[in-house]
């Protein structure tokens, strides 16, 4: 079955031709640019946009990742979008659009035909309204048409030995501020520096929430039970404190994608 959507997914890349692809140095759109340059080869250009709410990290390792395998790589530097200032419910669809302008107007000033994205099949299941905005502008998502899952795509990339395949999902920045709040680049910062301290400790996948002056922190399965009891516990809230929070909690529910969203909103 999972051969079946490789095999699909190779023949719509090829029958695209030239493509641009939105990589952010995730695993679904690491892999997707890692199909499509054996696919189309010099047809193919990773588009890597660089805003205040997407972590530094990212940027690194999608360079790091591109220059590995000899891929045509443009950042793009995007100054944060007005429209999303105060993280309004909508934000991920005003984002899209917004962003996505940027990389369609590339694509056709650089004479690449389509723009593709990492969406795949497990994306339709949860609330995404970038979905929406990436329909209404024609962007291709090829893992999605191909009929792909985030553990196809995981299993696929580990197979074919990209030492990514066990990387931890991400999303941008905002995703841990509640909606209707102003957003604030030293907000921001904290966030970025609370999860790359966590990362670095050994708690990949860890998301740092932002309530005021609270750090949630939201633990991948199994990781509650090992910060609970971590002899390093109180050096890590004492770190958390000196970014900047105030008050550190650990939810107990863990790491779950959407928990910010309208109908699974956190009071």
């Amino acid at each position: 079955m999972t051969e079946n959507k490789s095999i699909k997914l190779n023949t719509i890349l090829k029958d695209l031709g030239s493509l641009a692809v939105a990589f952010s140095g995730g695993v679904d759109s690491s892999f997707l640019l890692h199909r499509a340059h054996k696919a189309v080869k010099s047809g193919v250009i990773a588009l890597t946009i660089r805003t205040p709410y997407i972590p530094v990290r990212e940027i690194k390792e999608a360079i790091e990742f591109t220059e590995k395998f000899g891929i045509r790589h443009k950042i793009i530097d995007i100054a944060f979008p007005e429209i999303i200032k105060h993280n309004p419910i909508e934000r991920c669809y005003l984002c899209k659009k917004s962003l996505f302008t940027q990389l369609l107007g590339f694509a056709r000033e650089n004479n690449f035909m389509h723009v593709i994205d990492g969406t795949n099949a497990d994306d339709s299941g949860d609330f995404r309204p970038g979905m929406k905005a990436l329909q209404e502008m024609g962007i291709r998502s090829p893992l999605l048409e191909s009929g792909l899952t985030k553990k196809e795509i995981r299993e696929l990339s580990r197979v074919e030995g990209l030492e990514f395949w066990d990387k931890p999902a991400m999303a941008c920045l905002l995703t841990r501020i509640p909606y209707d709040t102003e957003i604030r680049e030293e907000t921001l910062r904290m966030i970025e520096s609370a999860e790359s301290l966590l990362l670095d400790k050994g708690y990949p996948g860890t998301r740092v929430r932002v309530h005021g002056d609270v750090a949630r922190i939201e633990c991948l399965p199994g990781h509650i039970d090992k910060m609970l009891r971590n002899p390093e516990r109180e050096q890590i809230v004492s770190s958390l404190k000196k970014i900047g929070f105030r008050f550190v909690s650990l939810d107990l529910e863990g790491y779950r994608t959407g928990s910010s969203n309208p109908e699974k909103q956190v009071s």
